[in-house]
């Protein structure tokens, strides 16, 4: 039988010696999670709502890309040059006006417009959250603040999928005005509760060109980019693939929550070895385990098999929580960390303007190849991370020898 002082240690170890503001950063991320019903939906919405087929709701949320894809560079500018604070509660309140009116959209150029603009909103915090952790945590906390978060994520994720789920059934006006909701007490929690922890002076250093100059960081976006291809097709093309097959979106709804429950009930048993690992061998094997469970959904036809191949790629999140962030932290110089946060999630913008476009075409030409090339794809993404780990340890001593000297 543990002693009670053992399971008290290691509490403390997975949860202790993160500071307060974090913890606010943590509560209202589970809160904006709670809400999220919007964008897993959004493609049943198009087709079911507004009589679009696939391929044209794949060009509709391609758009969402590309507004995406504009806000990961701008956000990243706005974290450095603004600050954290500003850049998250903006992103959040933009984000729950423009949930409002993509709800009461009734054509397509204002639905093109409100899903452009939602797109550079919604992900507006992923730099800001990403360098602001970096700011408050120390370097060899990092991964574990980071996994929280990604917990955090799926804390919330887990209960707003089954809710979606029900609720687009009954009606897909009430998803945006709670999406909305919880975007608005988010925004409003992060600008009365955390400081701004960027030094003003290092607001007129550096640019993106020298973000762009670092090659090891390009390359981890690039293979952050195959990655996000395949794991936004959970997003794009699942819920369409399962409404093809006959199912209700109840049934994506609950296959999804599984993603949550599983990532909220294991994950916390995982940070504390995983975050003593090598991240970049960590990462590989998250995206190998992924691309696996995507290739197994080819052979998917009910409710219960898409909810097994749904939990196979979630034990590569679980595994993979929180060490892309930690890698990016690590290479950033500090007065460009939202720039570096930026161009990495510039990674899940482009993955969310290609896994639609791309994804929809090959799903309606045949659902088994979309899955084995999403799985092939997953593989490839682990090698490549594998090939930059020698090049990222490296640097990652660097830093540490450099701040060891400062100390």
């Amino acid at each position: 039988m543990d002693h009670p002082g053992a399971k008290q240690q290691a509490i403390r170890l997975k949860l202790g010696g993160l500071p307060r503001p974090f913890w606010v950063l943590f509560g209202g991320t589970v809160v904006n999670r709670l809400g999220t019903m919007v964008e897993p939906f959004i493609g049943v919405y198009l087709t079911r709502a507004h009589g679009m087929s696939i391929t044209a709701a794949g060009l509709v949320m391609a758009v969402f890309g590309a507004g995406s894809l504009l806000s990961q560079p701008l956000a990243g500018w706005l974290a450095d040059r603004i600050g954290r604070r500003a850049t998250l509660t903006g992103g959040m309140l933009t984000t729950a006006v423009t949930m409002v009116l993509l709800g009461y959209s009734t054509t397509v150029p204002a639905l093109v417009c409100a899903m452009f603009v939602l797109g550079v909103a919604v992900d507006a915090y992923r730099p800001a959250s990403q360098a602001l952790v970096a700011d408050l945590v120390d370097p060899l906390d990092r991964p574990r603040a980071y996994g929280l978060l990604f917990w955090a994520v799926n804390l919330g994720f887990s209960g707003s999928m089954v809710a979606g789920g029900w609720l687009a059934e009954a009606g897909f006006s009430w998803l945006f005005w709670i999406n909305a909701l919880t975007c608005a007490v988010f925004g409003t929690l992060v600008w009365r509760a955390i400081p701004e922890v960027r030094q003003a002076a290092d607001a007129e250093r550096g640019g993106f060109r020298d973000v762009l100059r670092d090659r090891l960081m390009v390359g981890c976006v690039l293979v952050n980019l195959v990655y996000m291809f395949v794991y936004l097709q959970a997003y794009t093309t699942l819920p369409l693939a399962m409404a093809d097959r006959g199912l209700p979106t109840s049934a994506y709804g609950i296959a999804m929550s599984i993603n949550g429950l599983l990532i909220v009930v294991f994950q916390p048993l995982t940070l504390g070895r995983l975050s003593r690992l090598d991240p970049s061998r960590v990462l590989a094997t998250g995206f190998a385990v992924i691309g696996a469970g995507f290739a197994l959904t080819a052979c998917a036809s009910s409710a219960p098999g898409y909810t097994v191949t749904v939990a196979v790629w979630t034990v590569g999140e679980i595994v993979a929580a929180g060490m892309a962030s930690t890698i990016v932290a690590s290479l950033a110089p500090a007065h460009l960390r939202g720039r570096y946060a930026g161009l990495y999630g510039s990674a899940w913008s482009a993955g969310s303007l290609l896994a639609p476009l791309i994804g929809t075409r090959l799903l309606a030409a045949d659902p088994r190849l979309l899955w084995l090339t999403t799985g092939t794809l997953g593989l490839l993404a682990a090698l490549g991370q594998l090939a930059l780990a020698p090049a990222v340890r490296r640097r990652a001593r660097i830093e540490e020898t450099a701040r060891s000297g400062l100390s």
